[in-house]
């Protein structure tokens, strides 16, 4: 079993180069089925779940070669079979995005019920709602999703939430349905606009992502291509988090700083010095952050992938603050781990209340999630201590080269092998 153990108290300072998006990357791999032809895809994040869905990929029949750290090279047309492996499927939450590719490719798809972070229910009744609209069917037997059509033909969809997951599994499924497709109330999160771009180079007609209606004409055909991935907006936004909480002056490189304009609103509120260049942003702070209030939105609002790494701050912030999550219903889980650390926070449905305190000490805590994991690596650097992370495969899933990025920076942070039996118990 690996852990994290962060000895806190070290200002952070110099640089941090942002990788590839995450969640980017898990809808454009899988894209990658639709192509009739060979594509390259750089700046993937070397991360858990590229690699697991890469995997899921190989036992479907595709080539994946991986030329560097960051580039993938895949050549789809090898893929015989619309149904993925379901011990690698269920290990991921992205792994639905097969069923929208899949389904544009063969017109039918089964793909296992997906896995990866609990904090609520994760419906795909708006995805299935999509596909019905383009002309499949659907059952789940035995937790496999499995849907068909005879044709797919472009429709009028109105999502009945703003779902990110939702509004990339139909474009994926009406790239190559005959005519055309308009998804109204679209989530316009940055990864969608990705897809978007990705899709497009390779001769798909899709237009309107960033906005809530995405016109998607359907093409015969899409052709091979080399696309490189937006950076990480969440993974910049953790390191910004980190500087703010543990002091410092930062640059992080290899950003797109409209992307992050919500996060740093925020930090700015709280007294953080945060400067904007073409493609990075430089992030210093030397003294007690202000209390502040968050609310969760889909974009362009706070994103609900930063709660955490940002309640973990205002735990030491000057006054109380507020944290309102109005997209997910259980993603206050990791509260218990920061109160293990001294925080007084208090949490009623979807509000949480923090009272800041002087510090924080270091102790042993689990990464209930990916998110939630971040948040345990930010308060273990702002702490006073030793801080032992459990279950840090979480944080393996969307994090690249967490320690060493850190270390560079200053940061006490070390991953460390234990016994499976072992449990934490240094402090």
């Amino acid at each position: 079993m690996e852990k994290f153990i962060i000895t806190g108290g070290n200002r952070l300072n110099g640089e941090i180069n942002i990788s590839g998006a995450k969640n980017a990357a898990v809808a454009i791999i899988p894209a990658v089925v639709l192509s009739d032809d060979v594509c390259t895809i750089e700046n993937i994040p070397d991360i858990k779940d590229v690699r697991l869905m890469a995997e899921i990929l190989r036992e479907m029949g595709a080539s994946v070669e991986k030329l560097d750290s960051s580039t993938l090279r895949i050549d789809p047309t090898t893929i015989k079979s619309p149904v993925a492996p379901a011990e690698l499927a269920t290990g991921m939450r992205a792994s639905y995005y097969l069923l929208g590719a899949l389904l544009g490719k063969f017109n039918r798809a089964e793909v296992a019920m997906p896995g990866g972070c609990c904090f609520g229910v994760r419906p795909i009744d708006q995805h299935l709602k999509g596909f019905s609209a383009l002309g499949a069917t659907h059952e789940i037997t035995d937790a496999i999703i499995k849907v068909k059509a005879d044709k797919l033909a472009g429709a009028h969809v109105y999502l009945d939430v703003v779902s990110v997951g939702a509004t990339m599994n139909l474009m994926l499924a009406a790239v190559k349905a005959e005519g055309q497709t308009i998804i109204e109330n679209s989530a316009k999160e940055p990864h969608i606009v990705d897809l978007a771009n990705f899709l497009n180079s390779m001769g798909a007609d899709i237009r309107g992502a960033g906005t809530d209606v995405i016109k998607i004409r359907g093409v015969k055909h899409l052709g091979g291509t080399v696309y490189s991935i937006i950076p990480d907006q969440i993974e910049a936004g953790t390191y910004m988090a980190a500087v703010a909480g543990a002091g410092g002056d930062v640059l992080i490189k290899n950003v797109i700083p409209k992307h992050l304009e919500s996060i740093t609103a925020k930090l700015r509120e709280m007294g953080v010095t945060v400067t904007e260049y073409d493609e990075a942003v430089r992030v210093q702070n030397d003294g007690r952050l202000n209390k502040c209030n968050i609310k969760t939105m889909p974009h362009p609002g706070f994103p609900t992938d930063m709660q955490p790494q940002i309640t973990a701050i205002l735990t030491m912030a000057n006054g109380t603050s507020i944290i309102n999550e109005s997209v997910w219903d259980s993603r206050f889980r990791y509260i218990d781990e920061l109160a293990r650390m001294g925080a007084q926070i208090s949490v009623d449905g979807r509000l949480a209340i923090v009272e800041g305190i002087d510090h924080l000490k270091g102790a042993p805590v689990k990464a209930v999630d990916l998110r939630a994991g971040a948040a345990m690596i930010i308060a273990g650097l702002i702490a006073t201590g030793t801080t032992v992370i459990e279950d840090i495969k979480h944080i393996d899933r969307g994090y690249e080269h967490v320690v060493e990025k850190l270390s560079a920076v200053g940061a006490d942070i070390k991953r460390v092998q234990y016994p499976d039996n072992t449990m934490s118990n240094a402090v």
